[in-house]
């Protein structure tokens, strides 16, 4: 790229693809005080911001683990160094679907764990939910802090190519991916000093504030001085730097199993001058490994006792048990039903169409069309046990298919959505590639609050539209502007 004023003249958008930056005809306002100034920059100077950003994050260990044949190998976080910017008007409409959403997720979560209206009303069929893998019936009648059981949630959204936003999955049982947002945002502080201050950018600096001040607020209300800590599975867990990062942000005790007692219905963390009560779990292991006692009882990551101490109203814990019945993604498909039912409202964001494996009609369709759609796993994240159809050998369709029709419950299937695309800056030049938006939603007694951006992740292999990092995908800072 030795005249970077021409760079746009190679950049080339897909057929039927929402490009965030370029129409085809010119660059979109938004975009225009970014792209004027990466212009005056120049390409030598591009480049080396570019390695600085690579420098920043093996230096600060901003780290993932990928699970590869059972080994762990941890891997520096791709960073793409251009922005992704969403206008005023756009973050509107996202920021009030979100809470739309929350809220009668929320109302679903306490519903189904108490008197289960939704059920016997017939909005959602009961063997959809008593046949979820996360539909925990250890949690029915349990009395739960201001009935919030998603505190946290990563919603993530695409974005079709006629510019609309759809939600693609609800993330509210341990969503990951918030540390990255707040890396990726100090990280482009120092590589575009100039450039921040140049647009108006909301911050995102005030999530870790907005988390604590939460957490203390559903402590139980005995507890005059709460103790926070943060539960995680420990270093050989995929997301423990981001645990880490919260925990040292929170300014809250960093925890794993071994470090928490039950004693009489209460919870302690043992510390060099005894044990001291603890008030409130942010905890980062998963439902079936929290309690030994009650789930898997060969788990070591979890507390033996702290069921008790929750159902006993002791210990708040965040996100709350069983939440993965809302997230399941064949459960998916009814949230905008829930809307209506619990709301009396219209969506405001779409889902993406679904097809139900378990539905005779629907499963029939797609095993005829599977090489056009994709099919998914309703209790796996992170990309795996997905299957692109257009992309997939004959053998590993044929496998699928026959995995479906073993236990068609664990699947869905949707269309293939053109993802957006976006400039990243790759072996010196400006090319799109797509991504999609996880947006992090906090909920607290007094509401939903959604922090200005998000992580936006990226495809970074041509053609890709997997974008998760298990996959070889990366991620991007997010601007939100003010006007």
């Amino acid at each position: 790229m030795n005249d970077i004023l021409d760079f746009l003249s190679s950049y080339t958008i897909g057929h039927k693809v929402w490009d965030e930056m370029y129409t085809g005809s010119g660059v979109r306002t938004h975009y225009q005080r970014t792209i004027d100034f990466i212009k005056q920059s120049g390409a030598e100077e591009l480049s080396k911001n570019n390695e600085r950003a690579k420098m920043l994050f093996m230096s600060q260990g901003i780290t993932f683990t990928v699970y590869s044949s059972g080994e762990g190998i941890e891997k520096i976080f791709p960073f793409d160094i251009i922005p992704r910017i969403i206008t005023a008007s756009e973050w509107d409409k996202i920021e009030k679907g979100i809470k739309q959403r929350l809220t009668a997720l929320n109302l679903f979560l306490k519903d189904v764990y108490n008197e289960q209206f939704i059920i016997k009303d017939g909005v959602i069929p009961t063997e959809l939910v008593y046949s979820c893998p996360h539909y925990l019936r250890q949690m029915y009648r349990i009395k739960v802090p201001y009935d919030i059981y998603v505190h946290i949630a990563g919603i993530d959204l695409i974005r079709d190519y006629n510019g609309e936003f759809y939600i693609l999955e609800d993330n509210l049982r341990t969503p990951s991916g918030v540390s990255y947002m707040l890396e990726n945002r100090e990280i482009t502080k120092r590589i575009f000093p100039d450039l921040i201050p140049q647009n108006s950018i909301r911050p995102v600096a005030d999530y870790p504030n907005i988390l604590y001040r939460n957490l203390l607020s559903i402590a139980p209300k005995k507890a005059a001085n709460p103790t926070v800590v943060l539960l995680t599975p420990g270093i050989y867990n995929s997301a423990y730097f981001e645990h880490t990062t919260l925990a040292r942000l929170m300014g809250i005790e960093l925890v794993e199993g071994k470090d928490l007692v039950v004693d009489n219905h209460y919870v302690y963390m043992k510390t060099t001058s005894g044990l001291q009560r603890v008030d409130v779990i942010y905890r980062r292991v998963d439902d079936e490994f929290i309690d030994p006692l009650v789930f898997n009882p060969s788990s070591m990551l979890g507390v033996a006792g702290l069921m008790s101490a929750y159902r006993k109203g002791n210990v708040a814990i965040v996100n709350s048990i069983g939440n993965g019945v809302a997230d399941d993604k064949a459960v998916y498909s009814y949230v905008p039903d829930m809307i209506r039912y619990y709301l009396n409202e219209e969506p405001l964001l779409k889902n993406v169409p679904t097809y139900h494996l378990q539905i005779d009609d629907e499963r029939e369709y797609v095993l005829k069309n599977i090489d056009k759609l994709v099919v998914k796993k309703t209790n796996e994240s992170g990309g795996y046990g997905m299957l692109m159809g257009f992309s997939a050998t004959e053998e590993e369709i044929d496998t699928y298919k026959q995995d479906i029709l073993k236990n068609p419950r664990q699947y869905i299937a949707q269309p293939v959505v053109n993802l957006s695309s976006a400039p990243c800056y790759i072996n010196g030049k400006l090319t799109p590639r797509r991504i999609d938006l996880r947006p992090f939603a906090l909920v607290g007694p007094h509401g939903v609050e959604i922090v200005p951006g998000g992580l936006t992740r990226v495809a970074l292999k041509e053609g890709s539209l997997v974008v998760n990092s298990s996959q070889g995908g990366g991620s991007k800072d997010t601007w939100v502007l003010t006007d």
